[in-house]
């Protein structure tokens, strides 16, 4: 990953008041086919880690769909060239989410990323 957006993502998570956590390009996200296409805003909200995947879930535009194919795997590694848009919030930690359409940005973090079903 490029120096620049490693840059960016401590930022991000300086602004926030935030500790960095790391998510590693061998781990996977879940990627709407229309975020990758470029729909606007992007969103992204992130869950707790598992083993191999980073807890993050991306889309885009206003709709949010409950299909089991919606979101698919991809190496996050492989997001700088698909959805290079979202990597600065990537190092948010879980329980944080995004909204952005390049210029207009909001970030705020949700409790309910952090419960766990029982």
């Amino acid at each position: 990953m490029k120096n620049s957006i490693r840059q960016s993502q401590k930022q991000i998570c300086a602004r926030f008041g935030v500790e960095p956590c790391e998510a590693f390009g061998g781990e996977k996200v879940g990627i709407s086919d229309n975020a990758t296409a470029g729909l606007m805003p992007l969103n992204g909200l992130r869950h707790p880690p598992t083993q191999g995947v980073t807890g993050w879930y991306l889309w885009g535009g206003t709709e949010f769909s409950d299909a089991a194919d919606f979101f698919k795997p991809v190496h996050l590694a492989h997001l700088e060239s698909s959805c290079e848009l979202g990597l600065k919030y990537l190092l948010l930690p879980p329980g944080w989410r995004f909204l952005t359409d390049g210029t207009y940005e909001d970030v705020w973090f949700d409790s309910a990323l952090l419960e766990v079903d029982n």
